[in-house]
């Protein structure tokens, strides 16, 4: 597993800044602020009317119900102020690293910066469970820290959480390797070929359904031990301060 350079002092972490954004409904932000201030980062509270990124290094879309989910999860939340700003800085030539956790995954589908859709779960019923996953992809952003074929346990809890796409998509993220993440043991919710993450082309914008942020601090995690979600904040700290020394 890749940790991060031991000569880094706290002062060095601090300075990388992670954006976390709210949107009415918006449930695990402050979760997800957490998670990354336990990583040593500073969280940077991001509002969906705000006009501007101020400054963030990476951003995080954590879960909940934006904008209570009308039409369809994520599909308003797309056309939030603050996710123009996103997706510009995603596809930019700095590649500004994103997070989408499971509404944050739906509404990453929605912008367009993930492929796909998210559909109900194919028993029509709300999941809240441990999850184990498989590590498909440890490349990205977000995943550096892992290895590739590593089996984490991340808490799951949603109701439309069945990832589809046309097989022309499917196969196209499975030759590209962006296939980030697979169920493992059990698919839960329907995804196809058992996808729970996928990213873009170029590794930093990806999207889950489970929740890392929940499995972050030793007596509160997966059986009240798992911390496995936090390699995703120092994968991104990894990325950050590797981008600081370019």
């Amino acid at each position: 597993m890749t940790e991060l350079a031991t000569d880094l002092s706290a002062t060095d972490l601090s300075a990388a800044r992670v954006g976390v954004v709210t949107f009415p409904g918006t449930l695990d932000d402050r979760d997800a602020a957490r998670a990354v201030r336990l990583s040593g980062a500073t969280a940077v509270e991001l509002w969906h009317a705000d006009a501007y990124l101020k400054d963030v290094d990476a951003v995080v879309i954590p879960g909940g119900f934006s904008y209570g989910d009308y039409l369809r999860a994520g599909a308003i939340s797309r056309f939030a102020p603050l996710m123009a700003k996103v997706i510009n800085a995603a596809n930019s030539e700095a590649r500004l690293p994103v997070l989408g956790i499971c509404n944050g995954f739906q509404i990453l589908t929605e912008s367009h910066l993930l492929p796909g859709s998210m559909v109900q779960n194919a028993h029509l019923k709300f999941i809240c469970r441990d999850q184990v996953l498989r590590v498909e992809n440890a490349s990205t952003a977000w995943t550096n820290a892992f290895e590739a074929g590593q089996s984490i346990t991340v808490p799951l809890k949603n109701q439309d959480g069945q990832y589809i796409a046309d097989e022309k998509t499917l196969d196209a993220l499975e030759a590209e390797g962006r296939v980030v993440f697979r169920y493992s043991g059990f698919n839960p919710n329907g995804s196809r070929r058992d996808i729970a993450g996928i990213s873009n082309a170029a590794g930093n914008v990806v999207g889950l359904m489970p929740h890392p942020e929940h499995a972050v601090e030793t007596g509160f995690g997966p059986d009240h031990s798992g911390i496995d979600g936090a390699g995703f904040f120092s994968s991104v700290l990894n990325t950050i301060l590797a981008g600081a020394k370019a």
